[in-house]
């Protein structure tokens, strides 16, 4: 009789992680949403109640069957802290009226040496003074909450402001913020009460605005570096530094709620002599449309410090992308992120025809990233004409990468036909996504 073979024991995986110590484990989980924290706590016994020692709260109320049952969790949490450090506290109660009150909450963290505070709720009041004198608070977002007014602010440490759709019950009140936070870094900024923002600071970054078009924006950062706006008029906006940023994301604000109109010529004027002076640029082909209108009778204006293109096309004005092209002569990145409106316009409905009647310096000499996002299914032939262009005229293209939102089978035929292109840089990398 043959004896049976012994089944040998797979040896058990290692479990690196719980090898872990204990406050490298709490680090881990401060980074997951507090609903995936507590489902550690399945994984055994050593896990069970790590999660409530977690310096962190990160909480939506759809997680919870009611308010009530997500406003009990909150407290539980809270009083099981009360004498711990609370590192950060993130409530998303979305855009119902739901009845909470959040200033114990937000009185009790305040206290506890706050870094994080992300708040995104609806409601005509919600948030305390306290947060105005928080001098442990590093990152501060709120949104569509109601600020109170601000007799005085001192947050040392905050090096982050986002306040989006905020109310502010007083005009001063986010003059005060700002001129309270000296080491602020990185301000977004979005509201529609305030008729004169004034955002003056020496460590200021990034700025952020999106403001009504009635409102009135003086910039004084001399250490600017990016600046993300809309804007309308000349008058509603003016930077006061020496400087420019190194990168500009700007839109014109042609609608709000009324027929479109055109922005007046000393708008694009203003705004193409500044643009001329950055390095990394993010236009629509809104704003590119009306700078091609102002400059028709006049030479060309060359970007001769752009190095980064960032471009949102109509696949209906990709006619432009020559010229804007040719204006770039230092060019050496490229995303156009390709789209088609909601509702086809007559334009719209022909084919584009992108011609290049000459090679534009940026592809020979400087050019070596080029990324199409298509968010479009149309139009194929013109595309494929387009990069197939790009692959014969850039003569040091180190990479081009397309994005396409295909089936896998559509995807594959765009790779197959992409990559039996000529291309003139042979050290070219072609990549479809």
């Amino acid at each position: 009789m043959v004896g049976r073979k012994k089944k040998t024991k797979r040896p058990q995986e290692e479990d690196l992680i719980s090898n872990l110590h204990e406050p490298l484990i709490f680090e881990i989980l401060t980074h997951l949403p507090t609903k995936d924290a507590v489902r550690t706590s399945v994984l055994s016994t050593r896990w069970r109640y790590l999660w409530q020692s977690v310096p962190g709260l990160d909480l939506a109320i759809c997680n919870f069957s009611n308010v009530n049952a997500f406003v009990s969790f909150v407290k539980r949490f809270l009083d099981s802290q009360e004498s711990s450090w609370i590192r950060k506290l993130r409530l998303y109660l979305g855009y119902r009226h739901i009845i909470c009150d959040l200033i114990p909450w937000i009185d009790a963290v305040t206290s506890r040496r706050i870094q994080h505070l992300d708040v995104d709720y609806y409601s005509g009041d919600g948030i305390p003074v306290s947060i105005y004198t928080c001098e442990t608070l590093v990152h501060l977002r709120l949104c569509w909450c109601s600020l109170p007014n601000a007799e005085f602010v001192s947050l040392p440490c905050l090096k982050i402001m986002h306040l989006e759709r905020v109310r502010f019950t007083s005009d001063t009140t986010l003059e005060k913020l700002i001129s309270g936070s000296p080491v602020l870094e990185d301000l977004k900024l979005s509201c529609s009460n305030h008729k004169a923002i004034q955002v003056r600071s020496h460590k200021i970054k990034r700025i952020d605005i999106d403001m009504d078009e009635s409102s009135e924006v003086v910039i004084d950062a001399p250490l600017l570096q990016c600046l993300r706006t809309k804007i309308a008029s000349t008058k509603q906006f003016r930077i006061n530094n020496l400087g420019f940023p190194a990168k500009l994301d700007i839109d014109l604000q042609l609608w709000r709620g009324r027929p479109m109109v055109k922005p007046p010529k000393k708008v694009i004027r203003d705004i193409l002599t500044d643009i001329r002076r950055v390095r990394d640029l993010v236009i629509t082909s809104n704003i590119w449309k009306e700078f091609s209108l102002y400059t028709k009778s006049r030479p060309v204006r060359h970007f001769r410090n752009l190095s980064r293109l960032n471009a949102r096309f109509a696949i209906c004005d990709l006619e432009m992308l020559p010229t804007l092209l040719q204006s770039c002569t230092k060019l050496a990145s490229l995303t156009l992120d390709i789209f088609r409106y909601a509702y086809v316009r007559d334009e719209e409905k022909r084919q584009p025809n992108v011609m290049f009647a000459a090679v534009p310096p940026c592809l020979v000499s400087s050019l070596k990233f080029v990324e199409l996002k298509l968010r479009i299914v149309i139009w194929e032939e013109e595309i494929m004409k387009l990069v197939s262009y790009l692959l014969k005229s850039s003569t040091i293209l180190e990479k081009l990468r397309l994005n396409v939102r295909n089936r896998e089978k559509e995807k594959f035929d765009y790779r197959t036909e992409v990559l039996a292109m000529t291309r003139c840089s042979s050290a070219c990398e072609v990549i479809v996504l």
